[in-house]
């Protein structure tokens, strides 16, 4: 019996924007069906770059991405769509959606006429927004909604989609620390056998307490990949981020980063 592909599997992915900037450089992973995966990395790392070219926001310098062993080169935005939905970090304009609108837009690559959703497209959009709990909030403008609420919202719509592989980015960055909870229990609670989560977080606490999987980024490679709880050491927090951090396990055995300095020389 052949092995099955994995699920998400990127091959020397190199982006190279106008300006001549590389913000990947050759990077190469896979990702199996069925996990949580945190990326991480500091601003400018490449993390953003990088989900732009898997769901082919932006295109590919050289290299390739496979969802389930296809390439997504040469696939149109509706079929790569029914693979791979996207939560940006924050939705720029609504243009005076409800949320109930918002929501159904994640069935937009399922519509065989752009008017028109069937019952079932309804039904599942309304099962989805009370699984979210904001089935009570559908006729409510989405820039009318707090902004955990709206992270909700942005949630369901990619998980209508019905995707296989979901891109998460920077989900709790304007969020106080009950919502960063809840946001990770929406999406952990989401990750089943046959579909997976990326997320690009900057909270590495978090993405260590929920993710079974990290990969961390500098200058655009990978610097690292595997367990949270191997890979994240105060000598890498050092070499990533120009920190002097304190890393532990608390009595939960979950593990903690608490930064105390910068490392790098101050300009004033």
């Amino acid at each position: 019996m052949k092995d099955e592909p994995p699920l998400l599997e990127l091959k020397g992915l190199n982006k190279i924007y106008e300006n001549e900037f590389q913000a990947v450089k050759d990077v190469s992973y896979k990702i199996g069906s069925g996990k949580l995966v945190g990326l991480i990395g500091p601003n400018g790392c490449g993390k953003t770059s990088m989900m732009r070219c898997i769901n082919r926001m932006h295109d590919i310098s050289s290299g390739d991405v496979l969802i389930d062993g296809e390439s997504v080169l040469g696939k149109t935005p509706a079929e790569i769509a029914r693979k791979v939905s996207n939560v940006p970090a924050e939705l720029r304009a609504s243009f005076g959606l409800t949320v109930f609108e918002t929501v159904m837009l994640g069935r937009y690559p399922y519509l065989s006429n752009i008017w028109w959703e069937t019952d079932e497209d309804e039904t599942l959009v309304e099962e989805t927004m009370k699984k979210f709990g904001i089935f009570h909030l559908k006729d409510r403008p989405l820039n009318m909604l707090s902004s955990g609420e709206r992270q909700r919202v942005l949630i369901a719509k990619a998980y209508v989609q019905e995707p296989r592989l979901m891109l998460v980015d920077e989900p709790t960055s304007h969020l106080d620390m009950k919502y960063k909870l809840e946001v990770m229990e929406y999406l952990t609670a989401m990750v089943e056998k046959d579909m997976s989560v990326l997320v690009a977080e900057h909270d590495i606490s978090l993405m260590a307490r929920y993710c079974e999987l990290c990969i961390i980024m500098k200058k655009g490679e990978i610097y690292a990949i595997g367990d949270p709880k191997e890979v994240i050491t105060e000598e890498l927090l050092q070499e990533v981020y120009e920190v002097s951090a304190s890393v532990g396990l608390d009595k939960d055995g979950e593990l903690y980063v608490l930064p105390k300095k910068y490392s790098g020389v101050y300009q004033l």
